[in-house]
């Protein structure tokens, strides 16, 4: 085995953590997150739903809405404590939602929302505002992202064919989601002619002089010795 992939809980990314350097991983994912970014043209309704679905997963489970609308946030707010407490698991989502990981962020704009949310880099973006489709192009920093009213994270989950396994914790700024490329390696391949080497041989040598490594530039120079 060369690769270990795969989505879990903390067990599983401690298995994942044990034997990373022995083999490959995919990602040691935390505790599942989801980000919103609303404006006043979104559904509370829906909004709450979706910080709901991503708080059913875990306590620690981290459910943030960003949002430029005062009004918006506390009809949230108020749609949040009605589904809460219908929901299934009432006590986990509860806890999630009241956890120091959830949270309601309040910026000035739209464009400051959009930089927040670069910054958040969620496991689980989706945006709820007008031009939706736009203002996910100009998200650089997500796990997975979901444009509009239609396009819930649970979608993701079990249908759109989106993959499950997502950078968490802050990870989608230098990272990505399990792809076709986790399970591809490249290799380097140098071949240069002799007039090729020659030309760029100063170059070596002076550089592997200012690293005090003379034998670099040698094995290179030892190939034009005596004009052979």
């Amino acid at each position: 085995m060369d690769v270990v992939t795969g989505p879990g809980n903390v067990f599983v990314a401690t298995a994942k953590r044990l034997v990373k350097g022995v083999v490959g991983i995919d990602s040691e994912a935390g505790t599942t997150e989801i980000a919103i970014l609303a404006d006043a043209t979104a559904q509370p309704g829906l909004v709450a739903a979706d910080l709901i679905s991503q708080a059913e997963h875990d306590p620690k489970a981290a459910s943030v809405l960003v949002t430029d609308s005062d009004a918006l946030a506390g009809a949230v707010r108020v749609e949040l404590d009605r589904q809460a407490a219908a929901t299934k698991h009432s006590v986990r989502v509860r806890e999630a939602l009241s956890g120091p990981q959830s949270g309601v962020v309040l910026v000035d704009d739209l464009e400051q929302g959009i930089a927040a949310c670069n910054a958040y880099a969620a496991e689980h973006l989706e945006i709820m505002t007008a031009d939706a489709a736009g203002v996910a192009g100009r998200i650089r920093s997500a796990g997975a992202i979901f444009v509009g009213d239609y396009s819930p994270v649970s979608l993701g989950d079990y249908c759109a064919g989106s993959n499950h396994v997502l950078p968490t914790s802050g990870t989608a700024t230098f990272s990505s989601g399990l792809n076709v490329t986790t399970f591809l390696r490249a290799i380097q391949v140098v071949n240069y002619t002799r007039a090729a080497l020659e030309e760029v041989s100063g170059h070596i040598v002076s550089l592997s002089g200012a690293e005090d490594l003379p034998a670099h530039g040698e094995a290179v120079t030892a190939r034009f010795a005596g004009g052979s």
